[in-house]
């Protein structure tokens, strides 16, 4: 029985959900979103909460319980408050700038990596070191976040590279003589 689906998802205000059929839609101050629901279960309005049940007991729509019921609270928090992933760069002479619709990245090469910025995505930098994503979906958000944390991810050995704000990286000794 799934832990996650028992419970439902609380629609703030300001947040409107609609069924048509398969499909549901979210829409909010930070845009509008959209989920096709699987035959498996079912989901149901009331009033400000929103349901979801398997219409059986076979695995698969036990397994898609919980999911479907993740992914509507991810669409109602997203185009509610939206998410955001900050990314931490250290190095001697790396840097990140957002320029226009591309980020910017100084990562010790040859050349410098630009990176455009997707639509419906936003990017700050509020210093050189330090990167903000926001966005509504947050599969989105962080999958841009693993993109440029591969430019140059984060070494053991001097901690140098591009790493998630909240990632601790476990740090090894060096050569002894």
């Amino acid at each position: 029985m799934s832990r996650v689906g028992k419970y439902p998802v609380t629609v703030p205000s300001g947040v409107t959900v609609q069924i048509t059929g398969a499909n549901l839609t979210v829409k909010g101050k930070l845009g509008e979103s959209e989920l096709v629901i699987r035959d498996d279960v079912e989901v149901t309005l009331d009033g400000n909460l929103v349901w979801v049940k398997p219409k059986n007991e076979s695995k698969p729509a036990r397994m898609m319980w919980g999911t479907t019921r993740a992914l509507i609270n991810n669409m109602v928090k997203g185009v509610s408050e939206g998410f955001t992933v900050n990314l931490e760069i250290n190095g001697v002479g790396y840097r990140a700038a957002v320029e226009g619709k591309t980020l910017k990245l100084a990562l010790g090469y040859s050349h410098d990596v630009n990176y455009p910025i997707p639509e419906g995505i936003t990017m700050k930098c509020d210093k050189p070191t330090a990167i903000s994503i926001s966005g509504r979906d947050r599969q989105i958000v962080g999958q841009i976040a693993a993109e440029i944390r591969a430019f140059r991810g984060p070494e053991p050995y001097k901690g140098k590279g591009i790493k998630y704000e909240t990632e601790t990286i476990l740090r090894k000794e060096g050569k002894k003589k």
